[in-house]
């Protein structure tokens, strides 16, 4: 697939009305402290308090008028939750979230004010993606993957083009990574709009899943995703 200039910005003017443009910020302490100037993209500002609201929103705009009418599933241990239950709610598509049984209270709260279908599992990724694939069938919907999806991925980049279009000129872009889409939607919008910023992925040592499939040439799974974070 070929991502254009165009492209980017048909997708940026697809979700505006559902999205915050999120502040970027500078702390005189960290420039010293690094030596040049941040820039802090504050997606925490964003409606749900995270970037996820912008891939759930091009995903379910990108879908057929068939498949709104069917509804969507995803599962998601919070942000992503979130983020399509809003989503979701704001577009009037009927939405399905799997969620597993140790996510946090505040989250699933979170989740169900929005009107939506919880479903809980088990805390494994094998009974999330098994209860998902039950509950799609049951009711013929529209799966839509948190990460691994090129809508969701689309709806990502907006954090790249909004940052690039203010700030054309960044050496680089240090992006974290989970599932990858995040990372992915960033590294189109800097290919699109700059010719020498560098995206750097980064993670937590304890879950270096990003790290280790990039050594081994294969996709390497973490025993624990307890961080931080």
């Amino acid at each position: 697939m070929e991502f254009s200039k165009d492209l980017l910005l048909e997708t940026h003017e697809k979700i505006k009305p559902f999205i915050n443009k999120t502040p970027v910020l500078q702390f005189d302490f960290i420039n010293d402290l690094c030596n040049c100037k941040v820039y802090f993209k504050c997606e925490n500002f964003q409606k749900t308090g995270s970037f996820k609201i912008r891939a759930a929103s091009n995903a379910l705009k990108s879908l057929s008028k068939k498949s709104k009418e069917k509804g969507v599933i995803t599962h998601s241990s919070g942000n992503f939750a979130q983020g399509l239950a809003c989503a979701s709610n704001l577009q009037n598509i009927n939405a399905y979230i799997v969620m597993p049984e140790n996510a946090p209270r505040i989250k699933k709260n979170s989740v169900l004010k929005y009107d939506v279908n919880l479903i809980e599992c088990k805390s494994t990724l094998e009974a999330r993606e098994k209860t998902t694939s039950k509950i799609l069938l049951e009711n013929d919907l529209h799966f839509i993957h948190p990460s691994n999806d090129i809508d969701v991925i689309l709806g990502n980049s907006t954090i790249g083009t909004e940052l690039l279009k203010e700030f054309p000129d960044l050496d680089y872009i240090l992006a974290p990574i989970g599932g990858g889409g995040l990372i992915s939607g960033i590294a189109i919008a800097s290919d699109v709009f700059s010719n020498k910023c560098e995206v750097i992925g980064v993670e937590p040592k304890e879950v270096d899943d990003a790290y280790r499939s990039l050594q081994s040439g294969k996709i390497e799974y973490n025993s624990s995703t307890k961080t931080i974070a």
